[in-house]
């Protein structure tokens, strides 16, 4: 019984916001409006058919409705990164957790929006956070993604038909938006997903050496089967370490059209990741990257951007010795592109994520870089420049009012749009506490007596 209430409460709340964009013409005035790229003051954001419209210092359009945010500060919704949300709903939990693949032959091919639950409980937690996109991840060594506790081995494959095993590459990520409804799948397979450093080490052989040379041979086997794809089918063509659906899934990756999330903390891990992109053509996205403000120049040279947890600092093993809180000041400073990510794989934590802004900007990052590290730069990062994470004309109107600054925890999330849809402000957690507070209808199992 208590189960199908909740699963019911679940359903109540997908109920009270309807997957299909509003058409109804909002204006949200008389707020400090932070667009993603600036600032304005007592400033107007016009939202229609599921997009702003504008965004200005004008008075509300004739019969818009108007939502007063005099007092309050009006921003894009923010970006989780790195995110485990809506593919696992308790990690330790195997069924519940669709993040990680140990299949032997499917690797890179691993597609995790097929596993995508849009009634996950975790969805409004990190929805009352500000959060209203995310960067879904596989689960893989080494990573935040998906709170994964598992050890660099885990993730092997069986070692049947000769294909690697364990894979170096841990699937492919998808973009989500968290609106209550059924499909909350924006775009899949945005990026590749691989460790590198000591975790890539601990699934080629544990050497650093014997990780960047079966890489290599990897990409030379993928444009080798692209060039050859008749010859393959015919049984002519020598023997390849990836089953066909890697294999093809890893095409994008090999002409650089599909970037690389590769994991990797260490300094001198870094250098080598970007000297392989380098030499390979390939298109690479830092994740981690503790050690990254020691090597800040040269990240910014090869303009590769950079996923980080701000609040890293604590030497955990000989990779981050060299971890600070000033990371995110120092790569911006040199230019970098980064994005701000939340803690222990941004699903029951996701919320977090503007904290670990603020803490940023504590430690030397702009307050400016810091709204742009969980807004524009996920976007941009990920190919959804001006579609969303920015309020601009024509993208998505996911637009959140708060009680104060966003990065200061105190603040509320009072009003939620996303795609112009406006959003439920409650959870599982408000439906419990609703229900046992006060010991309304329903507070205790009918087989109990007060």
């Amino acid at each position: 019984m208590r189960l199908r209430n909740l699963i019911l409460g679940a359903a109540s709340l997908a109920a009270l916001a309807s997957p299909a964009f509003a058409q109804d013409l909002t204006a949200i005035t008389g707020g400090r409006v932070l667009t993603g790229t600036s600032v304005i003051e007592n400033g107007t954001v016009v939202i229609q058919n599921g997009r702003v419209v504008s965004v200005g210092t004008g008075a509300a359009p004739s019969g818009a409705r108007v939502i007063d945010a005099r007092g309050k500060v009006v921003a894009p919704g923010f970006v989780a990164v790195d995110s485990g949300l809506g593919g696992s709903e308790i990690s330790s939990v195997n069924g519940s957790d669709d993040l990680s693949n140990g299949a032997n032959s499917i690797s890179a091919s691993f597609d995790v929006s097929y596993g995508l639950d849009p009634w996950s409980f975790t969805l409004p937690v990190a929805r009352l956070g500000g959060i209203t996109r995310a960067i879904v991840v596989p689960s893989h060594p080494g990573g935040s993604g998906g709170h994964n506790h598992q050890d660099d081995s885990d993730f092997a494959g069986v070692g049947e038909g000769g294909y690697q095993s364990p894979s170096l590459f841990a699937g492919q990520a998808a973009i989500i938006h968290l609106a209550a409804g059924n499909d909350i799948l924006v775009k899949p397979r945005v990026a590749m997903v691989a460790p590198f450093g000591e975790a890539g080490a601990g699934v080629s052989g544990g050497s650093r050496g014997a990780e960047f040379t079966q890489f290599k041979e990897t990409l030379t086997e993928v444009r080798l089967y692209a060039r050859n794809r008749a010859a393959y089918d015919r049984g002519d063509l020598r023997d390849l370490s990836l089953s066909r659906a890697d294999l093809e899934a890893l095409i994008p990756v090999a002409n650089g059209s599909m970037p690389l999330i590769v994991t990797v903390h260490r300094a001198a891990d870094i250098q080598q990741v970007l000297r392989l992109a380098r030499e390979e053509g390939v298109k690479v996205i830092l994740d981690g990257a503790e050690e990254g403000w020691m090597v800040a120049d040269q990240i910014a040279a090869a303009g590769v951007p950079v996923l980080l947890n701000p609040i890293s600092n604590l030497p955990g093993n000989l990779e981050t010795r060299a971890s600070r809180m000033q990371n995110a000041a120092a790569l911006d400073a040199a230019g970098v592109l980064i994005a701000i990510k939340g803690n222990e794989g941004s699903i029951h934590r996701a919320r977090e994520t503007r904290y670990n802004a603020g803490n940023a900007v504590s430690h030397g990052l702009p307050y400016d870089a810091a709204i742009e590290a969980i807004t524009v730069n996920p976007a941009k990062i990920f190919g959804m420049a001006g579609q969303f994470g920015e309020l601009r004309a024509g993208a998505a109107a996911d637009v959140v009012v708060w009680s104060g600054d966003p990065l200061e925890p105190l603040s509320i999330a009072e009003t939620i749009f996303i795609g112009g849809q406006e959003q439920a402000p409650t959870s599982r957690q408000f439906l419990l506490r609703d229900r046992y507070r006060d010991g309304g209808e329903g507070a205790m199992p009918p087989a109990y007596s007060r």
